[in-house]
């Protein structure tokens, strides 16, 4: 009863919305066909419509259907204390007209008004439209397993530790953990990623990636509410609320525009009277000084800024979220077009991020097995690359871990655990030298990535771990460069020698090694104290965050799961890719490109019409073009930024 109740419901709707459509429709093609027709029996001289009040009933008939929607809506922005809104001054404008004969151009005026507005929010809706499906992929159904049964459910009645199965070539409803051996998807609905992802038995599927190969199972770790392509979505549709200062401006200076240039209307019939009264030469025609001002009025309305501005901003955010960058607000995509300078975190950003233990060194009387096992236990809790990968060798070597207590973690040097009574460092030679351990020289030369680890105030020997850069990170920083960024650099924990020999492969001469978390604060904060510096920090969005939050725009990268990056940064990049900082800078800087071509151009035919119709020179058409026609050119030039971002 329900679905044919709800089905009946959206069926109503939409004929509701065609037969206001077709209302629209009707009233315009109705005004054309009597303006049109009034200008044909005009022009062939006949005879019935050289009547005294011919011209003005067949006129006036005209203009009622596109003229009463628009004086109602100026009535109810009146009401709203809105008295210079678009529609009254073309009412006002419109009805002075006819006030002084100009009966075809009055109809005109409200009839091109009206068609204007009709295709102006056809234009918007449809963009709207089309952003909001490129951004929408959510099933509407998931398969959920349950008491050794399959049941199609709405995602939204699937609970946290159910198995939802997906088909090959349907799109995953909710976030969990891959139950299956291994799979391939496609996950460009997320990351603009074309090339399909091989996810592995106990890995993170996301919402909104499909199954390409094979049906899959899969263990829901998040509500609907809650998966990755919810909060894509609801990001990009919170982002409209954060303006950019060209909205901002363009909202403010419109309050000011439109009843200064009523004022100036007024003063153009006014000042012309006014001088007549001292010169008695000076031939004043109230209807020729009237005409001018309405040439003014319907000039004045700040239509094309006040949609066309907030519509390129809305489709730059909607085009950079298909290629996996996400912006917060308008604000964050035009304060990324000033940025000079760009800071890398190291690993996990420019770095894959993913650790593998290369070697184990123990101490004479400590066995490798034993020294595998306290690193291991001690890492055991920690979410760090290198912790992680310390933990997943211990398992490979079959290494039973014991029981840890009191386990601290000392920001920016490692752990510190009690193991049967006895405490156990784990960490880098910082570590060491702040408990006072003696360790080799030869430790401090090594250039690989290390973890040292001590037995009461013992050393016991270390791990030797290494990472490998991205493939896509030298891209990144030629694409930053060819965007004329050369201040690039790279803030890191790990030692300077491991952070110098990264930065020389790709290119970057300014890195910085050997930094606790306080030492970036430090070091984004010299950066800033130069007024031009306009900063960018890419990070994992969690360690970084203070940094994060310091820098004028904040990236995370591969932050997606992240609640921590998703809180902290201003942009959040869904893939592993640091070429994506570029492409994020490029949607900044077309977005705002089109903004203010958009910005010059209705300022421009605007203010060359507004002269021309001070000097008597325009007339109404040319006003009609200046307002309908160049806002309807400055939403098709906002639209076009869908196609500039790739």
């Amino acid at each position: 009863m329900s679905c044919k109740c709800c089905c009946t419901h959206g069926h109503t709707a939409i004929q509701e919305k065609r037969n206001s459509l077709l209302k629209d429709y009707w009233r315009i093609i109705l005004s054309a066909l009597l303006l049109f027709g009034g200008l044909i029996l005009n022009a062939t001289d006949t005879t019935f419509f050289k009547g005294e009040y011919v011209p003005f009933i067949w006129y006036l008939l005209a203009y009622l259907p596109v003229g009463l929607p628009v004086m109602r809506e100026a009535w109810e922005s009146i009401l709203q204390k809105d008295v210079f809104s678009e529609f009254t001054l073309m009412s006002i404008a419109t009805l002075g007209a006819f006030y002084i004969g100009e009966y075809p151009e009055g109809v005109a005026v409200m009839l091109f008004y009206s068609l204007g507005e009709l295709f102006q929010d056809k234009a918007v809706d449809k963009a709207k439209r089309n952003i909001s499906a490129l951004l929408d992929v959510r099933p509407e159904t998931a398969t959920v397993i349950r008491n050794g049964s399959t049941l199609v459910e709405a995602p939204q009645r699937v609970q946290v530790g159910e198995t939802i199965e997906v088909k090959a070539g349907e799109r995953v409803p909710l976030d969990g953990t891959m139950l299956d051996e291994v799979a391939a998807f496609n996950t460009s609905a997320l990351t603009g990623e074309s090339v399909p992802r091989n996810i592995r038995q106990g890995g993170e599927v996301l919402a909104g990636m499909i199954a390409t190969d094979k049906v899959v199972r899969i263990q829901v770790t998040k509500p609907f509410e809650k998966s990755a392509l919810s909060r894509i979505l609801e990001l990009v549709q919170n982002a409209s609320e954060r303006k950019a200062p060209a909205e901002l401006f363009i909202r403010k200076f419109a309050r000011i525009y439109t009843p200064t240039v009523t004022g100036l209307a007024a003063l153009i019939v006014l000042l012309p009277f006014l001088y007549s009264l001292a010169d008695a030469q000076f031939s004043f025609i109230f209807n020729d000084w009237l005409y001018r001002a309405l040439v003014f009025l319907v000039i004045s309305c700040p239509c094309a800024l006040v949609v066309s501005i907030p519509l390129g901003y809305f489709g730059g955010i909607g085009a950079a979220s298909r290629l996996g960058v996400l912006f917060k607000g308008s604000n964050y995509l035009d304060a990324i077009t000033q940025v000079d300078t760009v800071v890398f975190d190291k690993t996990g950003t420019l770095t894959k991020g993913t650790f593998d233990v290369q070697s184990c060194q123990a101490q004479p009387g400590v066995t490798e097995e034993k020294l595998i096992q306290l690193a291991a236990s001690a890492e055991r809790n920690s979410t760090h690359p290198i912790a992680k990968a310390i933990v997943s060798y211990a398992k490979q070597r079959d290494i039973e871990l014991i029981a840890t207590t009191d386990v601290t973690e000392i920001a920016g040097h490692g752990l510190q655990a009690t193991m049967d009574g006895t405490r156990v460092l784990v960490g880098n030679t910082r570590l060491l030298t702040k408990f006072g351990i003696e360790y080799p020289d030869e430790l401090s030369s090594i250039v690989d990535t290390i973890v040292a680890c001590a037995i009461g105030t013992k050393y016991a020997g270390y791990l030797l771990l290494s990472d490998t850069l991205k493939e896509d990170a030298v891209n990144a920083v030629k694409e930053l460069k060819a965007l004329n960024i050369n201040n690039i650099q790279i803030l890191s924990g790990d030692k300077q020698a491991i952070v110098t020999n990264f930065a020389e492969k790709l290119g970057i001469t300014q890195a910085y090694g050997d930094l606790l978390p306080d030492g970036k604060v430090k070091h984004i904060e010299a950066l800033r104290s130069n007024p031009a510096n306009r900063i960018a920090f890419v990070g994992d969005g969690i360690n970084d965050a203070p940094v994060l939050a310091l820098s004028h725009v904040g990236i995370a990268m591969g932050g997606l799961g992240s609640d921590a990056a998703i809180e902290t940064a201003d942009v959040v990049i869904q893939t592993d890719q640091p070429s994506r900082v570029a492409t994020a800078i490029h949607a900044g800087r077309q977005t705002r490109r089109i903004v203010w071509q958009n910005i010059s151009l209705a300022f421009g035919v605007k203010l060359l019409v507004l002269i021309l119709g001070a000097g008597g020179i325009a007339t109404l058409w040319e006003a009609v073009f200046a307002d309908v026609g160049v806002a309807l050119i400055a939403i098709v030039n906002a639209i076009r930024i869908q196609k500039l971002i790739k």
